[in-house]
């Protein structure tokens, strides 16, 4: 792989996590950096239709989560017996769950991120294509999903959760590697070996935060959430709500140690995040689940 020559500043990598800004005139000592594999983010573009990584991303998220959840629902030795609900209700199922996951996130973001800019701009709200989505309130609006669709078809919301939840992972994976294909969302200054310089992000090597995320929050939560539904969490309704909601809250906040705050926010209360204050309460609610679900004996399913 290629890499090329800078000059940057002499600081320590530990101090560049923290989120210490280097002013351009503090470089001085050449390093060698990872350039960035620049892409361009429109993948087809026919006239005015444009396809976007972004978009197919969740796309294949929502396709390959689907084939997987269909694969746990049909396998009785997960649940100790048939499952909750059917194939064919999961089917149906995941028109809700994509709805609520671009309503809950794109509402998200203008709430959490961005409401002052999108008050002056409201027409902006509904341009999803020019990205601005959150995690935190897409997963709003998936409970929401799972609460409106398992009370209208009669089945255990908590199962519907623990399945969505299991698969979850895979769309997390796919949208931090959108998200690094677009070169947006990047990390903190830093001088470790595999620091890139971003189109955008001026012109300091920065963290590939967003592989980091896409490496935890997508490829190592999906392992383990994998090996506790073999293990029998299935059978614990609620289980893997819990753990799915406690491991990406820890795993959103340790990669918010080397991601770049929102410009428009900074750092918030007591040299936080964004991101890191809404896991607070996600792992909260995750802890809740895991303990109400160890509390229950494995149901046993005819």
């Amino acid at each position: 792989m290629a890499i090329r020559s800078c000059r940057r500043k002499t600081r320590r990598a530990s101090t560049y996590g923290r989120g210490v800004r280097p002013a351009d005139s503090d470089l001085a000592m050449p390093v060698l950096v990872i350039p960035y594999p620049t892409f361009d983010p429109v993948l087809i573009q026919l006239g005015p239709f444009a396809i976007r990584w972004y978009a197919l991303a969740y796309i294949f998220g929502i396709l390959i989560g689907w084939a997987y959840a269909r694969l746990l629902i049909r396998s009785t030795k997960l649940w100790g017996g048939k499952a909750p609900m059917s194939v064919t209700d999961f089917d149906d199922f995941v028109l809700w769950v994509t709805i609520g996951i671009i309503l809950g996130g794109r509402i998200g973001y203008v709430l959490f991120y961005n409401l002052p800019y999108f008050v002056e701009h409201p027409i902006e709200i509904v341009q999803l294509w020019n990205g601005g989505m959150s995690f935190h309130g897409g997963f709003i609006g998936c409970v929401l999903a799972v609460l409106l669709f398992g009370y209208m078809r009669g089945i255990s919301v908590l199962s519907l959760g623990d399945i969505t939840c299991a698969v979850g992972p895979i769309g997390l994976f796919l949208g931090r590697i959108a998200n690094f294909i677009n070169g947006e969302l990047w990390g903190r200054p830093a001088d470790v070996a595999w620091a890139m310089i971003f189109p955008n992000g001026g012109p300091l090597p920065r963290h590939p935060s967003q592989l980091y995320e896409a490496a935890l929050e997508g490829l190592f939560l999906l392992a383990v959430l994998g090996l506790l539904v073999r293990a029998g969490a299935l059978k614990r309704p609620g289980l893997i709500i819990g753990c799915f909601a406690a491991g990406y809250a820890l795993a959103r906040t340790f990669c918010e140690f080397f991601r770049e705050p929102d410009a428009q926010l900074g750092f918030l209360w007591g040299g936080a995040t964004m991101g890191q204050l809404l896991s607070v309460p996600l792992f909260l609610a995750g802890l809740c689940f895991i303990f109400y679900a160890l509390r229950h004996p494995p149901l046993r399913r005819r």
